[in-house]
């Protein structure tokens, strides 16, 4: 029922290459990532490993630097010895959830999963207008995925928003990374938004259906096959990942680094695929296992929550800057508009 709501908000449509380490670096040293059948393993030096998969999540507790913070003071790593019920929350903060825009494979029905491949024109004008409906929404904080097609999803958004800060990519692969990409002046640091793009917002990996196109491959396997790969809970296609992997990922993340950023009241927006947001609004509206796999997102259409004491208000797809009772949800929201009008006049 609830997934069923939900597809009425936003229409319907569906879609990790290579992975970025940021963050790895700071506690294990210089590694490399690589694929194996079930699971996501880091290689690093001769004797240190994190692990991923269905029943060892290692990586979820490996936090970016707070390097990455030399920006602004937004992004504070959350403690690990305290519970979601310790932190402290603050009165509310916007979500904003965004698949990214059609990508060129998305043009061509091929399985895309983990292929790092960028938006089509389509693709960026639906981004665009993505960034028009949330034009009048504060955000303080920007995550993506790893892959381009989300990145130039959120920066294309953020071109048309009436504050006109400017996104910017945290860079922390590297001590030489992180001090190369510094600001040194206070008020370009303020006139900034930090970006952090992290490989566990990534798609889900498709494995080895990746790159192949999706009529011929149901004419291979059979409609049916396909169809439990693509749309199953716990089953996953060969040598990939099942919906319920991705969202241990994508989830974990989601509460070890964005949750606390909202529960101290700042605003967020999040640049990522259809899976991985599936996962994460799984999580924001305690949707069941059956219930998120019917839910269905359509390319560049954002979705507003509102964080609130703790707990997700679910607020639909903004229509556009023009239509004010659209960001009348709360008197944070409102006022925001308000000074943003006051700003032009």
């Amino acid at each position: 029922m609830a997934a069923a709501v939900f597809n009425q908000s936003i229409g319907a449509s569906q879609s990790l290459g290579h992975f970025n380490t940021s963050g790895l670096h700071q506690e294990f040293g210089k590694g490399s990532v690589r694929l194996i059948s079930k699971a996501f393993e880091v290689d690093v030096g001769l004797s240190k490993k994190g692990c991923y998969n269905s029943s060892q999540r290692h990586l979820s507790i490996i936090r970016a630097s707070t390097s990455q913070t030399s920006l602004i003071d937004i992004v504070s790593s959350p403690s690990h010895n305290k519970s979601n019920d310790s932190r402290k929350k603050s009165g509310e903060a916007a979500l904003i959830l965004i698949r990214h825009g059609e990508s060129l494979w998305n043009e061509k029905n091929l399985f895309t999963g983990c292929v790092d491949v960028p938006l089509t024109k389509k693709g960026v004008e639906e981004a665009i207008e993505a960034g028009k409906r949330i034009s009048n929404i504060p955000i303080d904080m920007i995550y993506t995925s790893a892959l381009i097609r989300a990145q130039m999803t959120a920066m294309l958004a953020m071109t048309q928003h009436r504050r006109k800060k400017v996104p910017v990519i945290m860079h922390n692969e590297s001590e030489q990374a992180t001090a190369w990409s510094q600001i040194f002046s206070e008020d370009t640091k303020k006139q900034s938004i930090p970006v952090v793009a992290d490989w566990r917002l990534n798609e889900r990996m498709y494995g080895e259906l990746q790159g192949l196109n999706k009529q011929e491959t149901a004419d291979r396997y059979g409609k049916e096959q396909v169809h439990e790969w693509r749309r199953s809970y716990d089953v996953p296609p060969p040598n990939g990942e099942s919906l319920e992997m991705c969202a241990q990922r994508a989830v974990a993340y989601f509460k070890d680094q964005i949750e606390p950023q909202l529960l101290a009241g700042k605003n967020v927006m999040i640049a990522a695929h259809g899976n991985s947001l599936r996962s994460i609004i799984m999580y924001l509206d305690k949707l069941t296992s059956q219930e998120v796999i019917s839910l269905e997102l359509s390319t560049g259409i954002p979705m507003l929550y509102i964080s609130k004491e703790g707990k997700f208000i679910r607020r639909g797809s903004p229509a556009g800057p023009a239509e004010a009772g659209v960001y009348a949800y709360t008197k944070k929201l409102a006022l925001y508009r308000q000074k943003l009008d006051e700003m032009v006049h």
